[in-house]
């Protein structure tokens, strides 16, 4: 959520900006204005009222410790006057009050000046491309027929127990998932992350601090009796345990780790690019996620850049790094770099990753603040990324080391998985 002074002081900037992510906030954000300017004057009369009902309470007791009951009944009458005009320039204020924070968290995040400009996500920037493409046999196969033929995912089984997109793994496909999400969480906490397991389901305060009500409320499976969400990533919880909270700069950064289950109704996806793992409902995923002084949470976007590399790169996965245009960068972010790895028998970029500072846009929303150098307390800034998301990974695990014998296991994993050659003859 934006900061009311700033919308204030900057409009033509903040309009500006978010023309860059082509959202027109001009109406919102004149809106915006003449609320506050109605908050302000309304709240100037409440302090008069508050005040002038002080000042008669007081002559009141005066009035009647010097025996002029008429008088100081008189007075009461007018108190009551007053006391029912506060309230109800109180009720105003409070309304005000509402009606300006629905509009502010209509307005997405205003992007980082590193943010290209585009439409879509053909005019994302490819800031970094690394790994040489695999030789693959003349008889390769997509990763949903070379998990067919090893007995690794079964889709159908998934497809009757719940639906498309919730497959069921097994055998060697359930000890890689287990493999990655090992490697993946070892990695982290080597650097430093502290690992948590959160709950799969939040509140919806906790979905609206970081961001994801009311603007992906449809893309969340809903809880209705109890009104709780399935989380669409460990984001939401691990960020949630800030809400409310003042920190000490000395203790930024934080930096967490969680590894789990994720939940996404994905409206609207049809057709080839869902086939096999390229998009599910239910997923596993590790996240990282850090809370930062102002100062330094550029520096951090740029070490969870490098963290993130650093896995793909163990895994030996060709991938590049792009950088989201205006068009294509999320409600909540202010500057993200997405990580796509190579998927050698599709012939195509899979997603695998999404690395954001948010800046103070979620801070805002959860009221998570620090105490500077000054001794002020601000608004911290937040960031997380998906390290890493295991459906693509998976998908390009198999396809690009998939040979005539078999598929092999990379190095980092081997350990994990028991094995570094899944076969007809060894498949489960």
């Amino acid at each position: 959520m934006l900061v009311l002074n700033e919308i204030l002081k900057n409009k033509d900037a903040v309009v500006k900006a978010l023309a860059k992510k082509h959202f027109k906030a001009d109406d919102i954000v004149e809106k915006i204005i003449e609320l506050d300017k109605d908050r302000r004057e309304t709240k100037s009369r409440l302090d008069e009222v508050l005040a002038e009902s002080n000042k008669i309470a007081k002559e009141i007791g005066a009035l009647y410790k010097a025996g002029k009951k008429d008088e100081a009944d008189a007075m009461k009458v007018k108190t009551a006057q007053l006391k029912e005009t506060g309230k109800e320039l109180n009720d105003k204020f409070d309304l005000l009050q509402e009606q300006i924070t629905k509009c502010i968290v209509e307005l997405p995040n205003t992007p980082c000046e590193l943010v290209p400009e585009g439409k879509n996500a053909e005019d994302n920037l490819i800031v970094h491309r690394e790994g040489d493409f695999p030789q693959l046999p003349a008889n390769a196969l997509p990763h949903w027929e070379l998990a067919k033929k090893y007995n690794l995912i079964d889709f159908e089984l998934g497809n009757k127990v719940t639906g498309a997109g919730f497959p069921f793994y097994r055998g060697y496909g359930a000890r890689l998932q287990r493999a990655l999400i090992t490697y993946f969480l070892n990695s982290a906490i080597n650097r430093g992350f502290i690992e948590y397991q959160p709950p799969l389901v939040v509140n919806e305060a906790s979905g609206f601090g970081t961001g994801q009500l009311p603007d992906k409320e449809g893309q969340m499976y809903h809880c209705t009796v109890d009104n709780f969400y399935l989380i669409p990533t460990a984001e939401v919880p691990i960020t949630n345990i800030y809400r409310d909270v003042i920190l000490k700069q000395e203790d930024l950064p934080i930096k967490n780790v969680a590894y789990s289950s994720c939940f996404r109704r994905e409206a609207g996806s049809y057709g080839k690019d869902v086939r096999g793992l390229n998009r599910l409902h239910e997923f596993d995923k590790v996240e990282i996620v850090e809370i930062s002084t102002q100062e330094d949470s550029y520096k951090i976007l740029d070490e969870m850049v490098e963290h993130v590399a650093s896995l793909v790169r163990g895994l030996g996965l060709p991938f590049r790094i792009v950088r989201l245009c205006g068009g294509d960068i999320s409600f909540t972010s202010a500057l993200t770099y997405d990580f796509e790895v190579y998927s050698a028998a599709q012939e195509k970029w899979l997603e695998v990753s999404s690395v954001s500072n948010f800046e103070s846009f979620q801070a805002n929303r959860l009221k998570l603040r620090y105490k500077n150098s000054e001794g002020k307390t601000v608004l911290a800034h937040t960031l997380n990324g998906s390290a890493l998301a295991l459906p693509r990974i998976v998908a390009a695990i198999l396809e690009n080391y998939q040979t005539e014998d078999g598929i092999r296991i990379p190095e980092v994993l081997q350990h994990f998985m028991g094995c570094d050659f899944i076969s007809e003859s060894n498949k489960i």
